[in-house]
């Protein structure tokens, strides 16, 4: 995963981004848990690829058999731990999403929401093909990204970020087209629809693509 996410934008710092939020992207992160949980059977066994502080985690519990959230932060994971160190069924690992430590066909689900598959800065086609690699035979695999018509939301809410100091000034000539870049070097990219079509060819997986919340566009493999 970035770096920037892993040492700088994490714990306590990343919470408060999502403190921040405005009423309408808060709308969006519950349109995307809910759109999660929604497809969560009470006997899954759950993965979420970059977990941070734990932020989804609690929400997919209560769904769910067991959740396993990884991270690559482990400022986010201490975090995480104290916050649902009581969630009886929720493990944390430290692990990073395109080289995952588990054995082949384990997860019932497996879900990187907000951006992550753009976030994470890894191969797009290596983290697909390991989340595949851990999902069982039917399964389902559940990544997101942001919807074009969420580009003025999402944009102000980078600002609100940048002018609390969580991220760098927008460098504002260098933004624009689903792109925002920062002057600290952060940039934050997105997945076209086709773009997901592109990553996903050559999989032995059925693939539907979905907008939600015109916020959220979600890739589903199942395998």
């Amino acid at each position: 995963m970035d770096g920037y996410y892993a040492q700088r934008l994490s714990a306590e710092r990343l919470r408060k981004c999502y403190d921040i939020a405005p009423p309408r992207v808060r709308q969006y992160l519950a349109a995307e848990i809910d759109y999660v949980a929604e497809r969560i059977r009470p006997a899954d066994v759950v993965l979420e690829l970059g977990c941070g502080y734990g932020r989804v985690l609690e929400k997919l519990t209560d769904k769910a058999a067991l959740v396993i959230g990884i991270d690559t932060s482990r400022p986010s994971l201490e975090l995480a731990q104290e916050l649902l160190g009581n969630v009886s069924n929720c493990r944390l690992v430290r692990m990073d999403a395109g080289a995952l430590g588990f054995r082949d066909r384990v997860f019932d689900v497996v879900a990187c929401i907000q951006n992550g598959i753009s976030a994470f800065k890894v191969d797009e086609r290596v983290l697909i093909a390991e989340s595949i690699r851990v999902t069982k035979p039917a399964g389902r695999i559940l990544f997101s990204t942001y919807a074009e018509k969420f580009w003025e939301q999402r944009l102000e809410w980078f600002r609100l970020q940048a002018d609390h100091g969580l991220l760098g000034e927008i460098d504002w000539q260098a933004t624009g087209h689903g792109t925002i870049v920062c002057q600290d070097g952060f940039k934050a990219t997105t997945i076209s629809p086709a773009e997901f079509r592109s990553l996903t060819s050559g999989f032995d997986a059925r693939v539907r693509i979905e907008e939600v919340d015109e916020s959220s566009v979600f890739c589903e493999i199942v395998v």
